[in-house]
């Protein structure tokens, strides 16, 4: 896997490597199966993963329902197709990774661990659940998006990116940046799907060429110089699994680009501390204030108080509301 991937150990789900080796040594399939603790649902997952239609690096196929994503490893990009077996009661995972052979056999266990994590399964949401059912507002949002897990951005490189990308702007412009970034620097799989770029690839890039897809001066400096400081191992954000959030908040911000905004967002989207809401975020407030009933506009304090209620699950909120807004669009399907 790429070498600025977030820590993480054997995940807290079942893993198993499944006897399905076919194909030739430059092309080989393999199948990893990992059974998450029900209720799960990969599709509402993968949605809160890929944020918007479109997404190149996150996609979703529903004629298959398959979950499909190029995952670089040290020897070469893979192609990972996911399909979920059973209903969301009895959950089970099949993810089929086709790739260079050699590759393949010595990286498919890392990459259902990696899986594991990115796709939500290491969650424990039983508290969030017995909360929402105190609570009729967020009792209703838990229970139209019933199985939805926090998923995790793959690698640090992904989520500090995606942070700066999506700055002050819409979601939808952010994910088109992103889109660029990943077909002029992303690795192409044997199937021609493109992975996220890696901090060696993006560290390599000319913030000229990054200006010309449509990033800022300032953006194009910030995401080179992140990325050659991950690739170099001057940037190592893993010791911060264990600091409390006002140490990960300070450290994140003393990054040249980064924020309160962006913090919160790799502190949610690429730690897993779902306890974070993105609080600066305007889209979020309007969903919170709806579902409140708040008129007028947040601030970020305002909108931390609000969520004081729903301590320490504000970061699932805010993966709840997004799927609300998915769901009114018709890209997702809710629960009953």
């Amino acid at each position: 896997m790429p070498l600025d991937g977030p820590a993480g150990g054997e995940p807290a789900c079942a893993l198993h490597l499944v006897d399905d080796e076919s194909g030739t040594l430059d092309e080989r399939s393999s199948v990893v199966e990992l059974v998450p603790t029900a209720p799960y649902r990969l599709d509402l997952t993968a949605w809160v993963l890929r944020r918007r239609d479109g997404n190149v690096v996150d996609r979703w196929e529903p004629e298959g329902q398959r979950y499909e994503r190029v995952v670089v490893t040290d020897s070469g990009p893979l192609d990972v197709s996911v399909v979920q077996v059973g209903p969301p009661e009895e959950p089970v995972l099949r993810a089929r990774l086709r790739g260079p052979g050699a590759s393949l056999l010595r990286t498919r266990h890392q990459v259902g661990t990696t899986l594991a994590r990115s796709l939500g399964m290491e969650a424990d949401l039983t508290g969030f659940v017995e909360l929402a059912g105190h609570d009729p507002r967020l009792g209703r949002l838990v229970e139209r998006f019933r199985g939805v897990r926090p998923p995790r951005f793959h690698t640090w490189t992904e989520a500090l990116t995606a942070a700066v990308s999506c700055q002050q702007l819409s979601l939808a412009v952010g994910i088109t940046l992103l889109n660029r970034l990943a077909e002029r620097y992303g690795e192409r799989s044997l199937a021609g799907h493109v992975s996220f770029p890696t901090a060696e690839a993006l560290a390599a890039a000319s913030p000229d060429d990054l200006r010309a897809m449509g990033y800022s001066h300032r953006k194009a400096e910030v995401i080179t110089e992140l990325a050659r400081q991950l690739a170099d191992g001057e940037l190592d954000l893993d010791p911060l699994g264990s600091a409390d959030d006002h140490e990960v908040l300070a450290e994140l911000c003393r990054l040249r680009g980064i924020g309160r905004w962006s913090a919160e967002y790799v502190m949610l989207r690429g730690m897993g501390r779902v306890h974070v809401f993105p609080g600066d975020d305007v889209g979020a407030q309007n969903k919170l204030r709806h579902l409140l009933g708040i008129e007028g506009p947040l601030d970020h304090a305002t909108t931390r108080e609000l969520l004081e209620q729903w301590h320490p699950f504000a970061g699932l909120i805010y993966f709840h509301l997004l799927l609300d807004g998915l769901a009114d669009a018709g890209l997702v399907t809710p629960s009953g």
